[in-house]
């Protein structure tokens, strides 16, 4: 029996099903983020008392800086879960950049933007 060495057009269909619902919440979630650290939702300290406000105020620079930086990393697995939709069209998903046998589809199902086998993953941080 010969080695399987890509997914079939239903598994495909399958993966990208998965990365899209994941893409849908991502976006959602940097949009908050980005809306978060622009104040684009109008919160701001106007109406707060002085006395409060420098204490306010730093705690507010302290989470758009967080918001900042969350929403950088999930901009990051969005560029991923995109690469993997082309990956998906041009049917190399699901293949390993180092070993070129397929990924689990285990694996795929919880990160499905690897681009590793967890065996040359675990070489690859040794």
């Amino acid at each position: 029996m010969t080695e399987k060495v890509r997914y079939s057009d239903e598994e495909l269909e399958e993966f990208k099903q998965i990365i899209l619902e994941r893409l849908e919440k991502s976006r959602k979630i940097y949009e908050e983020l980005k809306a978060s650290v622009t104040n684009a939702d109008g919160n701001d300290l106007s109406n707060t008392a002085p006395t409060f406000k420098v204490l306010e105020e730093g705690a507010t620079t302290l989470s758009k800086e967080l918001n900042g930086l969350l929403a950088q990393k999930e901009m990051v697995y969005i560029k991923c879960l995109e690469a993997a939709l082309v990956r998906i069209e041009n049917k190399t998903y699901g293949i390993c950049r180092k070993t070129g046998k397929l990924i689990p589809k285990e694996r795929l199902r919880i990160v499905p933007h690897a681009t590793l086998t967890v065996e040359a993953k675990m070489e690859e941080n040794k």
